[in-house]
């Protein structure tokens, strides 16, 4: 019993200690990093043989986008998998058409986005290092319905780098590897868009998120990827608007 009890007391003392930290704003680092940063991140998406394994992020968010969207709109959230080659697939079980279909196809190529779009709010008001604990509360989340061997090991290790991160680096480094995620992810979430309408010119997306709401909506798959595009476009000017001028006061 004086076991269980010590245990929950840490439990406990870590709880609150990662409360604390993920609450207490934290100051931005210098322009030049955060410029830094930022220049990094474009490195990261511009380079194809770093992208092919940074890309996996980006599906993680995609993926997590499509459950959200799903569990949002009424839809059962079955099972999520993401593959080495960096595609993924997300099953939900509800009508097969309607609002709820085209929120949780809609979700996918503008979740990274959208997801760097709210990291750079939370960036502006100075909680870099909540940030990083929220992202490792998603993760766990997605956690649960990952029904592959290669998510699970791309959730952990996405995980646990955020975890030591979170736990172990000094609050200004914390600030430095949040911004460099934030602008990953605002950067990283307009090249899918590019290579999926790439691929569409070449036949080899027929099945695409954009060729699926052009069916549920009775459209064309090209809108669906301007509409994608000026999404992800959008959250990158905004989002990197509120990383380059934080929040007054």
């Amino acid at each position: 019993m004086a076991a269980v009890d010590d245990f929950l007391t840490t439990a406990g003392d870590v709880l609150t200690q990662i409360w604390t930290a993920a609450t207490t704003p934290v100051p931005a680092p210098a322009q030049p990093v955060v410029l830094a940063a930022g220049l990094a991140a474009l490195a990261v998406v511009l380079v194809t043989p770093v992208w092919r394994v940074a890309r996996h992020v980006v599906t993680i968010a995609h993926e997590g986008a499509h459950a959200v969207a799903a569990m949002v709109t009424g839809r059962r959230l079955d099972a999520i998998r993401l593959h080495s080659d960096t595609s993924g697939l997300t099953v939900s079980a509800g009508r097969p058409r309607g609002f709820g279909m085209i929120v949780t196809a809609f979700a996918g190529y503008v979740g990274p986005g959208l997801t760097g779009l709210g990291a750079a709010w939370l960036l502006r008001h100075g909680y870099a290092v909540g940030l990083l604990w929220l992202l490792v509360l998603l993760l766990a989340l997605l956690l649960l319905k990952i029904r592959n061997w290669f998510g699970l090991w791309s959730i952990l290790v996405s995980g646990a780098a955020l975890v030591a991160v979170s736990w172990w680096l000094e609050p200004a480094a914390q600030a430095t590897v949040a911004y460099a995620v934030t602008w990953f992810l605002l950067l990283g979430s307009v090249r899918p868009v590019l290579e999926l309408q790439a691929q569409r010119t070449r036949g080899r997306a027929r099945r695409s998120d954009a060729d699926q709401l052009a069916a549920l909506t009775r459209t064309t798959g090209i809108l669906w990827v301007v509409v994608f595009l000026l999404v992800t476009v959008g959250c990158l000017l905004l989002g990197a608007t509120w990383i380059v001028e934080p929040a007054a006061g």
